[in-house]
C-alpha cells in the first residue's frame, strides 16, 4: 500500500519556490495565487495538525514579493485572459465573470474592457461560426430558438443574438470584412 504524501511545514522560502513553479506553468492574479499558496498550506496544516491561520503572513508575503518582482501584474492577467476568450467568442459577461473568479478587481476589468477593440456583436458571430449555430450551420435550418438559447447562455444578450441568428450574407461578408 503506498504511503500517504508527507508535506512539510510551509516556510517563506518554500512558499516562494512553489509560487514561482505555479507561475511558471500557469499565468494567474495575485487573488488566485493566494488561493493555490492557501491550498498549499491547508494540506501541510491538516498532515501536521496545525493552524493555517499561522501562516497567513508567509503568504501575503510570497505574494507580495511576486507582485513586487513582476510575476503577477492584474492588469496584464486581465488584457490576456480577456484577449484569449474574444478570439474564441467570450462575451463581454462571460469575460467579466471569468476574471472575477480569479480574482481581478472590478475597476481593472472594466479598464480592460473600455481598451477592448472587439465588441459583443463580432465575438458573437466568432462564437456562432464556432459551434455552427444559425447561418453558419450546414444541417437542419430550422433550430433557430435553439441556437439563439445557446448564445444568450453563452452571455450575449438577446438583441445581439437575434441579429446573428438573423443574418443574411451580405451580413456575414461585413463581419468577415471587420474582422
Amino acid at each position: 500500500m503506498p504511503e500517504k504524501p508527507r508535506y512539510k511545514i510551509p516556510t517563506e522560502d518554500r512558499l516562494t519556490r512553489s509560487a514561482v513553479h505555479y507561475l511558471e506553468r500557469y499565468a494567474s492574479s495575485a487573488a488566485n495565487l493566494r488561493k493555490v499558496l492557501e491550498r498549499k498550506v491547508l494540506k501541510a496544516c491538516i498532515a501536521h495538525e496545525r493552524d493555517p491561520g499561522e501562516f497567513s503572513t508567509l503568504i501575503d508575503a510570497v505574494v507580495e514579493k511576486c507582485g513586487q518582482s513582476g510575476l503577477v501584474n492584474d492588469l496584464a492577467y486581465a488584457e490576456t485572459k480577456t484577449a484569449g476568450l474574444r478570439r474564441r467568442g467570450g462575451s463581454q459577461r462571460k469575460i467579466e465573470a471569468k476574471l472575477s473568479a480569479k480574482g481581478v478587481d472590478r475597476e481593472t476589468i472594466q479598464a480592460v474592457l473600455n481598451n477592448d477593440a472587439r465588441d459583443d456583436l463580432g465575438a458573437a458571430f466568432i462564437f456562432a461560426r464556432r459551434r455552427r449555430l444559425g447561418p453558419f450551420r450546414t444541417d437542419d435550418k430550422d433550430r433557430r430558438e435553439k441556437d439563439m438559447a445557446a448564445l444568450c447562455r453563452a452571455g450575449f444578450s438577446y438583441d445581439i443574438a437575434k441579429r446573428v441568428i438573423d443574418a443574411t450574407d451580405e451580413d456575414l461578408a461585413e463581419h468577415e470584412a471587420r474582422g
